[in-house]
């Protein structure tokens, strides 16, 4: 549910516009903190109260990771529970504090408060919180470690587990793999951690960690890339990938170097020509192997044999976004996976409602080549609905619809195959803008052909911040625009007539 804690969720580090949580399957960056509490001082911790999210791993434990704020209400809620209590007393490392003495000695809980303006004496229900953090009942002090980390620690911690609201909670398995799992019951979280693989044990163990890739590509040639970690607890220095296709090998990559325990490396495998889909299987192996059943992913890539055909070489994106824009990002990639253009997040809107972004024309797209647009959405409930029913609307040159929606989950889009037809030159000349740099004032010059016409200045992002509509032009035209109230930096002078555009670049300082 979008914005459920978030009335305005500005911390020190600002506003998180980030696309979505950290994905799943991502490795988890280390970092040490220390636990707020003074009598965890005792508990082993180093001797001093701090601790490292990676030592814990590498002793074998699953991390279960709490993100929240004092002032968040879900945070709260869930914090005086119980849930993480009962999976700490039950699970958690023996001999700790709280810890049961027949605790399955696999389990580790973090609870971190993500604010980094939060002082000590708010965790102990001071100004601005909900309650005391650390004592929520009478006589019942929380026994897990909680931090309450500087501003600046607090903000990186929030940027690399990219924290998009609270409360966050992650299980995070001793090879550093993350999954979000949300507020669970204990019994759940202690069930979501039976998928975590075992601890490293043996001494080679190439094992696979992911597929990555499009699951809908245009038909044509496909190269597998995929994530293998080195499972063992010697160095590895070389693995084999396979990969095979209704039980026949149809590609295959190496790597060599020298990965850690733990550690990850992208395989680039050869090109599948002529691929027209199916479950492909990739299997990683190294020399004396003591563990095949890890090496081997799935996966399933579907062939579009009809992506949505623009007659021209350019295509046009218009978005309408809801009161959310912060939330909103999109993306045009090219068949490598690299980006060509993408827009967003905007601002917010002060309530529920649309805005109309300025068009974002993409232009010199490669003829009868496929490219994949993706539009996403921080919070899972597309641009629409109760916030403002926003719109995307891909469309070519000749106003052609490709595709459209709002109402979507966390991503949407499709694929886009570029006409043969090149785009329809702007009939002006003598385009320019001056002076260049500008401080004051902005002139924009340029020859009219009998038509109507729109000057705009818009940011790099795309965003118009001034605009100016121009009927029934003929000849040599100057348009002005004041500029002293734009904040310094570079921006675009672009002209726009019969859906097409051309563009200038401009400083202003």
């Amino acid at each position: 549910m979008k914005k459920l804690l978030f009335s305005a969720l500005v911390l020190s580090g600002g506003v998180f516009t980030s696309k979505a949580q950290l994905a799943d399957g991502s490795i988890a960056p280390d970092f040490n903190v220390t636990a707020y509490q003074s009598w965890l001082s005792t508990a082993g911790m180093n001797g001093n109260g701090t601790y490292s999210l990676y030592d814990y791993l590498d002793a074998g434990y699953t991390v279960i990771l709490d993100v929240s704020a004092t002032w968040c209400g879900p945070c709260w809620s869930y914090h005086t529970g119980g849930a993480l209590e009962d999976f700490y007393a039950a699970h958690g490392p023996a001999g700790y504090p709280g810890v049961n003495a027949g605790t399955t000695d696999d389990a580790m809980v973090i609870w971190i408060e993500g604010d980094g303006t939060t002082s000590d004496a708010t965790m102990l229900d001071g100004s601005g919180t909900i309650g005391n953090w650390v004592t929520p009942t009478a006589g019942n002090n929380i026994q897990f470690p909680m931090a309450n980390p500087a501003s600046t620690q607090a903000n990186q911690i929030n940027d690399n587990y990219a924290i998009a609201y609270f409360p966050t909670v992650y299980k995070i398995c001793p090879n550093r793999v993350v999954s979000e799992v949300g507020s669970l019951s204990a019994t759940q979280l202690y069930s979501s951690i039976a998928s975590c693989p075992p601890p490293a044990s043996a001494a080679a163990d190439a094992a696979m960690l992911s597929f990555g890739g499009e699951n809908e590509i245009c038909p044509g040639e496909y190269t597998p890339v995929v994530t293998i970690q080195n499972n063992g607890t010697a160095n590895m220095t070389s693995a084999t990938v396979t990969i095979t296709l209704g039980g026949n090998t149809v590609s295959t990559g190496t790597f060599s170097g020298n990965l850690a325990t733990y550690g990850t490396a992208d395989v680039v495998c050869s090109t599948i020509s002529s691929f027209n889909g199916g479950t492909l299987v990739a299997t990683v192996t190294t020399a004396s192997d003591n563990n095949a059943g890890n090496g081997t992913v799935n996966k399933v890539v579907s062939v579009n044999n009809n992506p949505a055909q623009a007659a021209t070489n350019m295509v046009k994106v218009d978005i309408t976004s809801d009161q959310y824009a912060s939330e909103t990002t999109w993306e045009i990639t090219d068949p490598s996976g690299a980006v060509i253009a993408s827009g967003g997040p905007w601002s917010n809107l002060g309530a529920s409602g649309t805005t109309v972004r300025p068009t974002v024309n993409v232009n010199g797209l490669s003829p009868n080549t496929c490219y994949k647009f993706t539009i996403y959405d921080s919070y899972g409930d597309g641009i629409c609905c109760a916030y403002g029913n926003g719109v995307y609307t891909v469309k070519d040159a000749t106003n052609a619809v490709l595709l459209t929606g709002g109402e979507f989950t966390d991503v949407d889009g499709g694929l886009i195959k570029a006409g043969t037809a090149s785009v329809v030159e702007l009939d002006i000349t003598e385009f320019n803008v001056y002076p260049n740099p500008a401080e004051d004032v902005l002139n924009v010059s340029f020859n009219a052909q009998n038509g109507d016409y729109t000057v705009a200045i818009v940011d790099l992002q795309g965003r118009e911040l001034a605009a100016q509509n121009l009927t029934g032009l003929s000849g040599a035209q100057m348009i002005t625009f004041p500029v002293s109230e734009l904040a310094k930096g570079s921006y675009l002078v672009k002209i726009s007539s019969n859906g097409v555009s051309e563009t200038r670049s401009v400083v202003i300082r």
